[in-house]
């Protein structure tokens, strides 16, 4: 079992940043690809970012790119993700994942096998 514990979101004004971390307990970290997805009311969950078990690679949705950046630190069993310039439209519950069995990333949600339980990012206009 892995266990992940996200924090880190909050209420800002649209053009600021924030920094979402992910712990991870329960398997060595560095065997997990980690992804971010978020999910706002009424809509399907999504796929923002995700990174291979190195860290050497990261994957990221269009509409997030050259904005939020994913990272990790191994020895410290945490996934980052550095949020830039939000927007209202980034508004959402924001989750960490981890998959042990994908081979490099995957941007499909029914690959991760465990979830965290969300941590909630409000932009005001």
């Amino acid at each position: 079992q892995v266990q992940l514990v996200e924090s880190g979101g909050g209420l800002v004004q649209a053009g600021a940043s924030l920094k979402l971390s992910c712990a991870a307990s329960g398997r060595t970290f560095g065997t997990l690809v980690m992804g971010w997805f978020r999910q706002a009311p009424g809509k399907e969950r999504e796929f923002v970012a995700g990174i291979t078990r190195s860290g050497r690679n990261a994957d990221y949705a269009d509409f997030v790119k050259g904005r939020f950046t994913i990272s990790r630190d191994n020895a410290k069993s945490i996934a980052y993700m550095q949020m830039n310039n939000l927007q209202p439209e980034d508004s959402a519950a924001y989750y960490c994942a981890a998959d042990f069995a994908t081979y490099g990333m995957t941007r499909s949600p029914r690959d991760y096998d465990y979830w965290g339980q969300g941590t909630q990012v409000t932009v005001s206009s």
